[in-house]
């Protein structure tokens, strides 16, 4: 596969929010961006809340920025908060250090782009985003997989 097309985009999206129905999630946003950091699609359910797209963009650009999924980030946010201090001043803010923001790889494990969702807890928003990527007969990669992974 060459690259992330906006026919796949539009299955990760609704993919991720049959999941959040299945799960019973708050109403998301989700973005779909192509391994430059263009958005592909860009959603919101009708009464997320009006943050959800940015917060979910900045999950997706965050894991393609640093070339894992945001699980990881935040993880290592955690373990040198200067450095993650430094990077938020240089993004200008443009990078959430939560769960929610997953890396989309081909078979072979090449980035062909990333998911954020925002909305309900970290780890629900990371599990639609998963499933949305699965749906695409894509593989998701958010960083590490928690022992509850679903």
């Amino acid at each position: 596969m060459s690259g992330l097309t906006l026919d796949l985009a539009l299955t990760i999206t609704q993919a991720a929010f049959a999941k959040a129905r299945e799960d019973g999630a708050k109403p998301l946003s989700v973005v779909v961006l192509d391994s430059g950091g263009h958005v592909l699609t860009i959603h919101r359910q009708e009464t997320a809340s009006l943050f959800r797209s940015a917060i979910a963009t900045a999950k997706a650009a965050g894991a393609l920025g640093m070339g894992m999924g945001s699980r990881a980030i935040a993880a290592r946010a955690q373990q040198s908060p200067v450095f993650f201090a430094s990077l938020s001043a240089v993004t200008e803010g443009q990078m959430a250090l939560a769960p929610g923001g997953v890396l989309i790889r081909d078979a072979a494990g090449a980035i062909l782009g990333a998911v954020g969702i925002s909305g309900d807890t970290s780890d629900l928003d990371e599990r639609c985003a998963v499933a949305g990527i699965a749906a695409a007969g894509l593989v998701a990669d958010p960083g590490a997989a928690p022992e509850a992974r679903a």
